[in-house]
């Protein structure tokens, strides 16, 4: 163990020469003090709050940094009301002082105040104890970020100044409404920003890294692991004296390397969303109720909607989750019972699903479970003697559950270590204030609009300054993308300088997300990405028509499972596609 480390810029640009040193250092003789096996929002949170610990970390994901679960949720950074409507104040309290850190202190580039309509059906009773729950959130907000106000509080509507807020609702659909706040993120930036965090304090980060054995010692103890460098075929051993395991959904085939016993069990849980223009829905706000199944967030972004979500289980392979037919109906009928002009599947731009890793308690043999009464409350569990698994939770708490894990495996020695994530901002963050404040000027040099630049800023936070560097530097990288003007060909060339990104799925999916905001999930500018993708990365001219090849599969694939009638017809059409660097199949 070491002493607390200053933070490196260089070190956290993920690029594909530091993904190599990595690997190389994780498997030299010192050794690791802590190995994170997974690359979500909860294993960079880890691989941050251990880092900046000063111990020696480790991180490697079997796919692309936020690949799973952690790409495809609401988006959302919130208390979670509806936990309040359960009586769970410690989790609403824990979470709203989350919200509170990650708006105005860790991310507030990334984190942005988002208000919501709650509609009231009845005009006085339900009105009165909504007040009485919205309040209550209010209140544990408040005391939860030290005596002030993170976001505006609770706000009420008549029926006619709701339709101020929201022209767009359905006359029938409420008698008036109260407006609260939460936060939205995009989420796989989220994890891409934590993981070059936890790089620049010193972590050893490898995407496309599966662990594929845990080493024991004579008496059992994990001593490390045996890691496949998917992109190579390369293996490594790392020796590590603590192994922490977070992945999610494949929890359980990570645990069996180490032990046959059982240690945490997970139920996958299918949530899935939806996105649609813009201007398709008439409103300022956005929309949270209750449905028969689920919740309906209606959630505004900068040029789309998100909509969603279901929560049924899942059965199939945990790798391919994807909306049906019946899924996205679902989501559209909950919709249209708010909204006036109503929507059709012609209004659907987009569709992504996502697994959640629930908990899953002990049943009785025969029993049943349901996925919407699991907890969202995370565990901590030994595995075996050096290793241990995290699971559960949300990704508003996963600073939390990093400090909690991290405590857990130091044992004793975590009183003289404290976790100290509460005071690290991510990049991007240190200078947002005074970034925003120059934003202008920068404005001025580029030609960019009032969109552009917030999108920007909202994207990279004070690094929006290293992007008008590299456009200095090359004016070319200031055009916009053909195909998606929205993007900037510099923000391709960030994402593989900078941000990890291997191949043109890593930059369509979760670097510059088209896959969430055109129609054929930013298909038609895979040629020119993959271009300047080519340059960066060393591919030949067959590598840049492989990679389209295979971009062209996933979404051909994605389009004609959404036609389908069940989760097990979907899965079997995009379990088809090859994968661009495949799983190691496990024992």
């Amino acid at each position: 163990m070491t002493s607390a480390p200053t933070f490196s810029t260089a070190d956290s640009h993920l690029t594909s020469e530091h993904r190599t040193r990595s690997l190389q250092a994780m498997s030299d003789q010192e050794g690791l003090d802590i190995l994170v096996i997974g690359g979500g929002v909860t294993g960079a949170g880890i691989a941050v709050d251990a880092a900046t610990r000063g111990l020696r970390t480790g991180i490697v994901e079997a796919g692309d940094w936020a690949a799973g679960t952690s790409a495809w949720s609401s988006k959302l950074v919130h208390g979670g009301l509806r936990y309040l409507y359960n009586l769970d104040f410690k989790l609403v309290a824990e979470s709203l002082k989350e919200r509170g850190l990650l708006l105005e202190k860790i991310a507030p580039h990334l984190v942005k105040a988002q208000p919501f309509l709650w509609p009231l059906k009845l005009p006085v009773i339900e009105r009165a104890y909504s007040a009485v729950g919205i309040g209550m959130y209010d209140t544990l907000a408040f005391a939860g970020a030290g005596g002030h106000f993170t976001v505006p509080p609770q706000k009420h509507f008549t029926k006619a100044g709701t339709k101020k807020v929201f022209p767009g609702i359905k006359d029938s659909a409420f008698t008036g409404a109260i407006q609260f706040y939460d936060a939205r993120v995009d989420d796989a930036r989220l994890v891409l920003d934590l993981v070059r965090t936890a790089a620049g304090y010193g972590a050893l980060a490898a995407s496309r890294t599966q662990v594929t054995s845990i080493r024991k010692d004579a008496n059992g103890n994990v001593t490390g692991a045996v890691v496949k460098d998917l992109e190579t075929g390369a293996e490594h051993t790392i020796s590590a004296s603590r192994i922490i395991n977070a992945t999610g959904v494949w929890t359980e085939e990570t645990e069996a390397l180490a032990t046959d016993d059982a240690g945490l069990e997970v139920l996958a849980s299918k949530g899935i969303h939806i996105t649609v223009p813009r201007e398709r829905i008439q409103a300022t706000s956005g929309i949270f109720t209750k449905t028969e199944k689920s919740v309906l967030f209606i959630i505004p972004w900068q040029r789309y909607w998100i909509i969603g979500t279901t929560d049924t289980p899942w059965t199939e392979d945990v790798e391919n989750p994807v909306a049906t037919e019946k899924d996205i109906q679902y989501v559209l009928d909950q919709a249209n019972k708010l909204i006036a002009d109503e929507l059709t599947r012609d209004d659907v731009i987009s569709t992504y699903a996502g697994l959640r890793p629930l908990l899953q308690p002990k049943l009785k043999e025969g029993s049943e479970s349901a996925s919407t009464k699991v907890s969202r409350e995370h565990t901590v569990t030994e595995i075996a003697p050096g290793m241990c698994a995290i699971a559960g939770g949300k990704l508003t708490g996963y600073r939390v559950m990093a400090a909690d894990a991290v405590d857990f495996a130091l044992g004793d020695a975590a009183s003289s270590l404290p976790s100290i994530t509460e005071n690290i901002q991510l990049v991007g963050a240190a200078g947002y204030g005074a970034a925003r404040a120059r934003s202008a000027r920068l404005a001025r040099k580029f030609g960019w609009t009032e969109d552009r630049l917030e999108h920007l800023l909202e994207r990279y936070g004070d690094e929006i300054t290293a992007i008008a560097d590299l456009i200095a530097e090359d004016p070319e990288l200031g055009r916009p993308l053909q195909h998606a003007p929205q993007f900037m060909r510099a923000e391709v060339d960030y994402a593989v300088r900078v941000e990890g990104a291997l191949h043109l799925e890593d930059v369509l999916i979760r670097r510059v997300r088209l896959d969430l905001e055109q129609t054929d999930r930013g298909l038609s500018s895979a040629e020119e990405i993959a271009s300047i993708m080519a340059g960066h990365l060393g591919w030949s001219e067959q590598t840049v028509q492989r990679e389209i090849d295979l971009y062209r599969q996933r979404v051909e694939a994605i389009g004609a499972a959404a036609t389908t009638a069940t989760d097990a017809q979907a899965a079997s059409i995009v379990e088809a596609v090859e994968p661009v660097s495949a799983r190691v199949p496990l024992s």
